[in-house]
């Protein structure tokens, strides 16, 4: 089509790679929104956009999945391992590993149901030769997780039946892409002893490689490039591919390598981080929906209308791999005893039929084993797979999620507000990252981030610099989509300013940077820390990070005697189970007998689930000894109390000094844990109201003076905060 007075000549299809750019794009956008206003899943208006402008339909767009070199493919390459990766790296793995019997098993159910009935039916109605007939059975043992980003936006991915589904994934296409190298080499005359030895050993190469390298590469690169996000993303995309590359080389698809990727970094990105974020949103924004118009054109819907025979191999095709798939998700739900909507997720996750599928049925028909009319089928096969796993996923989810959301939540507080005292610029974006971990997602309050100005002559001009410096703090929450609320406060001290504004926005949980100053002053008069927690009665997290927060291999916390008594104790130990649930990185705790049960059943009986180990302590006294093995890797929390509290131990009194002088080159916490449930009538509470019968106030003064002057006259250093 030509038009003499345009610049540009158009021909179908079209050629020009900024309009072929544009037109996806507006696809991308516009085939989920009508979708939607026809109630039905998005993916499938991107399947059917798709068969639309691919070369079986109008041929608007040239190129499809089958054809390498062209945009679409290599897009749609992306889309296929990005939907891999991100199933690896959002996977709950102490969930997987609570459940990966149930995984294992779940596997050979949906490999072996549909194998089975496909070689059935490809031998007895088919009639295809023996090899042929083993070719195609593995076919419609395989599946995509093309519904997965269903699943993540209605947020049961946690769920368990979506855990073993994700499991089942890697040992179906594993087993069955092993039977197609075989068949293949079979087809080819290679199959010797040798052949065996080489598939086997580069496969282990392969998984030891993946396994003991990246995460020890990915630890080391975030240690030493902590504050370039671009560079983060550029390296994360890098290892997914290298990983896939890898999975070629060792004799399997590449798929695989992305799902391995993902599992291998897992611990090193947390689910609430940017990076995270920017992974979720390039994937779902661009890649995947690639990979799903790729699809689309893969479908040739006329060869519904070439005969009786068309229809009567893609009609058997179809109904073998979804009735052999949904026997499957049958079987687990009455031996895993889940419910109705349990078993539609797990059906609409692993019914789907793509990638793995394509990579056998090519084969099969570049090496002669089917003809043109089985790889017809598959085609039209993969089509109403795609579309009933997207509608399973879709209605099912749906009634998951509103279960889930009935059950008993969280045995945490209704409120849920943390608020980060921020005055060093370098502590900022870490200090905000952990608050973000604090704070349940869903809970509708933001992360407040206060600055305290000393009330001087210079206020006015150091509220400017100090908004300026916070406006990084809210670009930061921003690519996480949380809200970051910035709040100034001229105060005559520190202190007050800060109880101040913990009174006054309702907070309960409050994020301290430590510093390791010294000041003679307060050495004498007490410390700013010492002063605040006698101030503010929520759970107060003192901070020094010396190393990213996902680098951390586990957290090791000490725990004092009668902790399990303290009115903020489930609190604390609800967002340590957060943390090391976003981390991966299982909490080993130190702690008296007595203690070990009512953390059991915080950690372990309630959603998300992490993995606690334990040693027995004792007395505070003995901290160093406790904490002497404790590696760089590691994140130290160490467990404190306010005076006159049930958990209170003398020792306490010199943490600070313990940790300023052994400890600061690597991360640790010190926590004090809330004293009271927050209430609103309460926010006057005073400090000597739960002081009662307590020394009189002079005295008790006297008595920390003469503590001061002692440690002033023996030179040891003091701890304050910053």
């Amino acid at each position: 089509m030509d038009f003499p007075f345009l610049a540009i000549s158009f021909h179908l299809p079209l050629q020009d790679p900024v309009l072929v750019f544009c037109i996806v794009l507006f696809v991308i956008l516009l085939a989920p929104l009508l979708m939607k206003k026809l109630r039905i899943p998005g993916i499938i208006g991107l399947i059917l956009a798709g068969i639309i402008l691919g070369h079986h339909g109008f041929n608007i767009l040239e190129g499809d999945l089958l054809q390498k070199g062209n945009s679409i493919n290599l897009f749609g390459t992306v889309g296929l391992l990005y939907i891999m990766f991100l199933a690896g790296l959002e996977l709950n793995l102490n969930e997987f590993k609570k459940n990966q019997h149930k995984s294992i098993l779940f596997g050979v159910f949906t490999f072996a149901f549909p194998f089975v009935i496909g070689f059935w039916v490809c031998e007895r109605v088919l009639h295809l030769s023996l090899i042929s007939s083993i070719l195609v059975a593995s076919m419609f043992s395989t599946h995509t997780l093309v519904a997965y980003p269903i699943a993540s936006r209605l947020r049961i991915i946690s769920n368990e039946a979506v855990a073993i589904a994700v499991g089942a994934t890697i040992i179906t296409d594993t087993l069955v892409l092993l039977i197609l190298a075989v068949i293949t080499g079979y087809a080819e005359g290679n199959i010797t002893a040798s052949f065996w030895v080489k598939l086997c050993a580069a496969i282990v190469l392969f998984v030891a490689l993946i396994f003991l390298s990246f995460p020890a590469i990915g630890r080391w690169f975030f240690r030493h490039v902590s504050d370039d996000e671009i560079s983060h993303f550029m390296f994360v995309l890098g290892m997914v591919f290298l990983a896939g590359f890898m999975a070629e080389v060792a004799g399997v698809e590449a798929i695989i390598g992305a799902f391995m990727a993902g599992l291998a970094l897992n611990r090193l990105i947390p689910h609430t981080s940017p990076l995270m974020n920017r992974l979720e949103f390039v994937g779902n924004a661009l890649f995947i929906p690639f990979f799903l118009i790729g699809v689309g054109m893969l479908v040739d819907v006329h060869i519904l209308f070439q005969g009786w025979e068309s229809w009567l191999v893609a009609i058997t095709l179809t109904a073998s791999a979804i009735v052999g798939k949904f026997l499957a998700a049958f079987l687990a739900q009455k031996i895993f005893h889940y419910d109705a909507s349990q078993r539609g997720v797990i059906f609409g996750l692993t019914s789907a039929h793509a990638a793995a599928t394509l990579a056998v049925i090519l084969t099969g028909y570049k090496v002669g084993l089917v003809d043109e009319q089985i790889l017809n089928g598959t085609i039209v096969l993969i089509l109403f797979t795609c579309l009933v796993a997207s509608f399973a996923t879709e209605t099912s989810g749906k009634k998951l999620a509103i279960s889930e959301a009935q059950k008993t939540p969280e045995r945490e507080e209704d409120r849920d507000v943390v608020m980060v005292a921020i005055s060093n610029p370098q502590t900022i974006e870490r200090l905000l990252d952990f608050a973000l971990m604090l704070k349940a997602s869903e809970r509708e309050h933001p992360v407040f981030a206060l600055s305290v100005i000393k009330d001087n002559e210079k206020a006015s001009d150091e509220v400017l610099i100090r908004n300026r410096m916070l406006e990084e703090a809210v670009r930061r929450a921003a690519a996480t989509n949380h809200k970051v609320q910035v709040v100034t406060r001229i105060d005559l001290n520190t202190v007050s300013g800060i109880a101040r504004a913990t009174k006054e926005l309702m907070v309960t949980d409050l994020v301290l940077g430590w510093s390791s100053r010294k000041r003679t002053l307060e050495w004498i008069f007490g410390n700013t820390l010492g002063s605040l927690v006698q101030e503010v009665w929520q759970s107060v997290y003192v901070c020094n990070f010396a190393l990213p927060l996902n680098t951390a291999r586990k957290i090791v916390v000490i725990v004092p005697r009668n902790a399990e008594y303290e009115i903020g104790f489930q609190q604390w130990v609800m967002k340590l189970k957060r943390i090391s649930y976003e981390i991966g990185a299982n909490p080993l705790i130190y702690c008296a007998e007595p203690s070990i049960p009512p953390l059991l059943n915080l950690l372990e009986n309630i959603k998300p689930v992490v993995k606690p180990s334990f040693v027995l302590f004792e007395d505070m006294e003995d901290f160093l000894i406790a904490a002497r093995d404790v590696g760089r890797d590691d994140w130290l929390w160490v467990v404190s109390a306010r005076k006159g509290t049930l958990s209170h131990q003398p020792a306490m009194d010199h943490l600070g000094d313990k940790l300023n002088k052994h400890f600061t080159e690597q991360n640790f916490l010190l926590l004090y844990p809330g004293q009271r449930i927050f209430e609103e009538h309460e926010l006057a509470m005073r400090m000597n109201d739960l002081y009662a019968g307590g020394l009189p106030q002079p005295i008790e003064s006297l008595e920390r003076l003469t503590r001061r002057m002692r440690k002033l006259i023996k030179h040891k250093p003091g701890s304050n905060l910053k």
